[in-house]
């Protein structure tokens, strides 16, 4: 006899009770302050505007640091080479860190300078020759009494350099070195890009117009306040998706009239560009002759970088990588010390980085990174040309207990470079979907995309779905504007969408926020991987996506059986909880907490709020052996 029909909603009423009440996670933490609503766009500005100069300090700090590192491996290196091997170790690393400009090796029992190595030194006014030949001066005098030398910063011509000295243990021997501060302007640079202090990109660079992106009426951007409310598109192509595939000879008479050579072609949807038609026309085109599924603009898409009772009985896992310690104060936040005495990650869990490329020859990243994919120019390496892609990578994987520079994440996730953002830091909606199929298609378990636009993108959709079907986590930064609009890709509901904190657990003032948010990573002055074998400090929503990212790589690393939606309900529900109890729009559900996280996916047994999902794929999986 079968059941009666109201058993069934009883049973069904009772799971949903229960869920609700574990995705309401409580707290008795003192609920932070946020900077939700937005700012006058003079306080906005000056609140980036003082985050930018944090920044830049704070990458000065750690170069530094970095720098002192280098010369003490230096000493001990080359205490006993020959001359000719000397020469030779000197040039391999000033080809592979262009920011060591000159090197002095110095005989201090005899007072006497054995080698110099480097460029010419840089040439400026009288003035700052004058306070450059003071500090090696200095330099000299400090090594000679076997102790070191840091000097301040100071301008050579366009560039700003700094001087170190260094004596060996035992004195005998001394190194100084003069640094460029190269990595400074590029920080600065970087972040008023990134933050949205300026208007990006510019308007007349590659035929780009901004629309608002609810209407797509046009508007002007003039300053970086204004990107909040605008999404920017290429005005002489449009993405369609025919009803029925077209046939050669309808390409033909399609390329004929739009007097093009080529069309693009991804999955169902094409990509076309005209000579002499802009967006508005190109749109009257299709819809009155081939009355298409879909069409929309081909936009372009920009780089987002912008507690409970502990349990003691974890041990806590400090790393030697030098920066660690001093700087990286993200990585406790989300309690990811205690987190790796369960999972550390596993090397065939791969974490694809969709993104500007990355430094492939990285000290930091050797050995993490596999072969990836260069959209913009598949000929070429995913070389990183911005420094965006390669900070998000050290995020994530930057190799730990390596005595150098910073600790990732995850101690064994491979990570996937994939570009799709060029020298602008901007890329297409082709170039991202094609990044992100292509990840899917060569083992990515987990993509971060710290990238996005305000306009809702079908193509771009269809993309995000194809990943998700094939049971991939999809994390994605919301955007650095302060707005409640939602971002794409993160507010499409495949997509894990995350936001900001600074170090006190508030939500960063720049980051979005919205009912779409899930949770909150740290985003503030996050010390990390860049370009040329250097370290940087920036901050963004780009930068919290990919905590959130490796996270879910070391989830699904002790864990595989969990599947796309169970990881991601899990780190919903494995926070800090910050904010109004429960998930508001300011925090989403909460700041991610590492530990605890993995203490659920570790258990034998399917975390309780999962019940449904894996007895109907136990189901499912029965029912296969039986029909076949």
């Amino acid at each position: 006899m079968s059941k009666p029909k109201w058993i069934n909603w009883v049973i069904a009423a009772g799971v949903g009770t229960l869920a609700l009440t574990l995705l309401l996670p409580t707290s008795n933490r003192t609920l932070p302050e946020h900077s939700a609503l937005p700012d006058a766009p003079h306080v906005e500005q000056g609140n980036k505007q003082r985050l930018k100069v944090q920044d830049v300090k704070a990458t000065d700090l750690l170069t530094r640091m970095d720098a002192k590192q280098h010369l003490s491996t230096m000493l001990e290196k080359t205490s006993s080479m020959s001359d000719s091997e000397l020469r030779k170790y000197v040039q391999d690393l000033q080809q592979s860190h262009k920011h060591i400009h000159s090197l002095m090796f110095m005989d201090n029992t005899s007072g006497s300078q054995r080698h110099q190595f480097g460029q010419d030194l840089p040439k400026g006014s009288k003035l700052e020759q004058q306070r450059f030949d003071h500090s090696l001066s200095l330099a000299k005098k400090a090594v000679m009494k076997r102790q070191s030398f840091e000097s301040s910063s100071f301008a050579m011509g366009k560039e700003k350099y700094f001087v170190l000295g260094q004596p060996s243990k035992d004195g005998k021997q001394a190194v100084i070195a003069l640094f460029s501060q190269n990595v400074l302007n590029a920080v600065e640079q970087h972040q008023r890009k990134n933050l949205r202090m300026i208007p990006y990109p510019r308007e007349g660079k590659f035929k780009i117009e901004s629309v608002h992106p609810d209407t797509l009426n046009e508007i002007t951007v003039k300053t970086g306040h204004d990107n909040a409310n605008a999404s920017h598109f290429y005005e002489n192509e449009i993405v369609i998706r025919f009803r029925q595939e077209p046939g050669e000879r309808d390409m033909r008479i399609i390329k004929s009239d739009l007097r093009t050579q080529s069309a693009r072609k991804l999955g169902y949807t094409y990509v076309f560009r005209s000579e002499h038609m802009n967006y508005e026309q190109l749109h009257s085109y299709f819809e009155r002759k081939w009355n298409p599924l879909y069409m929309e603009p081909h936009y372009m898409y920009l780089t987002n970088e912008t507690l409970t009772e502990k349990d003691n009985s974890a041990e806590v896992t400090v790393p030697n990588d030098i920066l660690f310690t001093d700087y990286q104060w993200n990585l406790p936040a989300i309690e990811t010390n205690r987190g790796w005495n369960i999972s550390k990650g596993n090397k065939d869990v791969i974490v694809a980085v969709v993104d500007t490329g990355v430094d492939i020859n990285h000290p930091d990243l050797k050995g993490k990174l596999l072969k990836g994919y260069n959209v913009i120019d598949p000929t070429s390496e995913p070389l990183d040309d911005v420094g965006h892609g390669t900070h998000v990578a050290g995020i994530i994987g930057a190799i730990v207990n390596n005595n150098e520079g910073v600790a990732g994440m995850s101690w064994y996730n491979n990570v996937l470079p994939v570009k799709v953002l060029d020298s602008s830091g901007s890329g297409t909606t082709y170039a991202v979907a094609e990044g992100i199929i292509w990840a899917a298609d060569h083992g990515a378990k987990v993509i971060n995309m710290s990238l996005g636009n305000y306009a809702d993108a079908q193509f771009l959709h269809d993309a995000i779905k194809y990943a998700f079907d094939r049971d991939i986590v999809l994390i994605a930064a919301t955007g650095n504007d302060n707005t409640e609009r939602p971002g794409y890709p993160a507010a499409y509901p495949e997509v894990f969408a995350v936001s900001a904190t600074d170090p006190d657990m508030n939500k960063a003032s720049y980051s979005n926020y919205g009912d779409y948010v899930d949770v909150m990573a740290p985003g503030t002055s996050i010390a990390s991987t860049y370009p040329d074998n250097q370290y940087a400090a920036l901050s963004g929503t780009s930068m919290a996506s990919p905590h959130v990212a490796a996270l879910a790589g070391l989830i699904r690393s002790i864990n595989p059986d969990l599947t796309n939606t169970e990881v991601m309900d899990l780190m919903r529900q494995s926070v800090i909880d910050l904010g109004d109890p429960g998930h508001d729009k300011y925090y989403g559900y909460g700041q991610v907490d590492v530990y605890k996280a993995l203490q659920s996916a570790s258990s034998n047994s399917a975390p309780l709020q999962f019940w449904p999902q894996h007895v109907r794929q136990q189901m499912d999986n029965t029912m296969k052996k039986y029909t076949k």
